[in-house]
């Protein structure tokens, strides 16, 4: 199996993002979008970072039990409510990526959406991955 993540002269440089990713013989799992919720169904995290942590956390453990790991995301979308907080803490944020992750960048979209399923949560995160046929 092969990710390949393409980047093409002409467009601006990403940060923090692939702007195209191609996987090759591989096994796709579809990722539902996961908030702060914790194992008793509850919203944690004071703010976006706290939030976006336990969020992405979350999608990694589904990701995981798949069989997969965080350097076969394709693809991820982050959903949220407050789309100025999460720019003004986008260096904590990349720092939460990088601790979780690492520096493999899927394909991805920032959404600012009125609200969540969960009224408390601030932010929601799906994705795509591809892994190794077994």
């Amino acid at each position: 199996m092969t990710i390949q993540r393409i980047n093409p002269e002409g467009l601006a440089r990403p940060a923090g993002f692939a702007h195209a990713v191609v996987a090759d013989d591989c096994r796709l799992v579809f990722l539902a979008g996961q908030t702060a919720l914790d194992s008793a169904g509850k919203i944690v995290g004071d703010g976006i970072v706290a939030q976006f942590e336990q969020a992405l956390g979350n999608i990694l453990s589904a990701l995981r039990a798949a069989g997969g790991s965080p350097e076969q995301f394709t693809e991820l979308t982050i959903y949220l409510v407050d789309v100025d907080a999460y720019r003004e803490h986008a260096g904590e944020i990349g720092a939460v990526w990088r601790k979780l992750i690492g520096r493999h960048y899927p394909a991805m979209a920032a959404i600012g959406v009125t609200r969540l399923w969960d009224a408390d949560a601030l932010v929601e995160v799906k994705g795509t991955a591809a892994i190794p046929k077994s």
